[in-house]
């Protein structure tokens, strides 16, 4: 007996992608709740030197969810947002607004989303099995959970 004969792999999904971005997870705040409350200041202040600030936390989150949507889709997806990969050297506002992260980062969560909803109804068909797809939102979805802990943590430290 395989996993996918015990859970629907699809709902379960897309179950965990929203405990993990919102809204509402029963553990704790999820990432869009952690980052909801941010003012622009907090959002480009650093809590030690060589440490990320919340911005650029957000937009590694928001590349690899960008990636996890690729691989679901089997697609080469449009560039991400910002020039570069994994980690995104943010100074401050003048260079990327905290609304403007905030607002690809939301996007990003919302393709992805749609992209297992499309695979999930057969509006779509994935290279990647059940499985893999489950893989994928699962392990994005410990990687949001992670990083809302880091934001939560950077504001109690400010």
């Amino acid at each position: 007996m395989t996993t996918e004969t015990i859970v629907d792999l699809d709902y379960a999904s897309t179950r965990v992608l929203v405990e993990g971005y919102g809204p509402g997870a029963w553990h704790g705040p999820d990432l869009k709740s952690a980052l909801a409350d941010v003012s622009d200041d907090l959002a480009f202040w650093r809590p030690g030197k060589d440490r990320h600030n919340i911005a650029e936390i957000a937009l590694h989150h928001a590349y690899y969810v960008h990636a996890v949507t690729r691989k679901i889709t089997g697609t080469d997806a449009e560039p991400f947002a910002v020039e570069g990969d994994d980690w995104f050297d943010v100074p401050g506002k003048s260079h990327l607004s905290w609304a403007a992260v905030q607002e690809i980062v939301d996007r990003e969560q919302k393709q992805l989303m749609a992209a297992q909803t499309d695979v999930a109804s057969g509006r779509i068909t994935s290279p990647l099995s059940q499985s893999e797809r489950f893989g994928l939102s699962l392990g994005i979805t410990c990687h949001a959970v992670y990083h809302a802990g880091q934001v939560q943590l950077i504001k109690k430290l400010r």
